[in-house]
């Protein structure tokens, strides 16, 4: 099974790969795409640029098409994640991306999981940095996945983590028909 985790920054996404992966047999993380370029020497503005969101959108989709396409994976953020930083910093997804390289590479999961603030990741998780780019990635992410004006996710399921936080490992196994 190849699995897409996405969610604005601070939503515990890391930990839920990371988990994923300890419990599903043959399975690997991704490496997130801003540690792959930060790796090769790219240099990322604080806060990042729009064209640091772009790099990290065309590094997202590389990772998720690049051969061979590894049938057991979890990916830490998925194109998703960068549509919505840029969406959230001015820049229009569809003005940003062009969707024939993403169809594809989004394509290519079984399995969408949307890791968004809730109640309990403001009181568990540590604070995050940037709360008000935070927030409105956020709400750009749940309304990109779910009106998908670039039609990516066609009929991969969807699973948006609403519940607690000690069950969302649960929650995406049972969606993977591994519980």
């Amino acid at each position: 099974m190849r699995v897409g985790i996405s969610g604005t920054h601070g939503t515990g996404k890391t930990t839920l790969a990371q988990a994923l992966c300890a419990h599903l047999p043959g399975h690997m993380a991704a490496e997130e795409p801003y540690y792959v370029l930060e790796e090769a020497g790219y240099e990322f503005g604080f806060p990042p640029s729009l064209e640091d969101y772009r790099a990290l959108l065309d590094c997202s989709v590389r990772s998720l098409s690049a051969p061979p396409l590894l049938p057991e994976v979890v990916f830490d953020r998925t194109p998703l994640d960068y549509l919505s930083y840029l969406a959230a910093t001015g820049a229009g997804p569809s003005d940003q991306a062009d969707a024939a390289p993403l169809r594809p590479a989004c394509s290519s999961l079984d399995l969408l999981v949307i890791t968004p603030i809730t109640a309990e990741t403001e009181q568990i998780l540590p604070a995050a940095e940037l709360p008000a780019l935070r927030s409105q990635v956020n709400d750009m992410l749940l309304e990109l996945v779910y009106d998908d004006p670039l039609d990516l996710w066609g009929d991969i399921p969807v699973l948006e983590l609403t519940g607690p936080l000690d069950g969302r490992l649960d929650a995406v196994l049972a969606a993977l028909g591994r519980s």
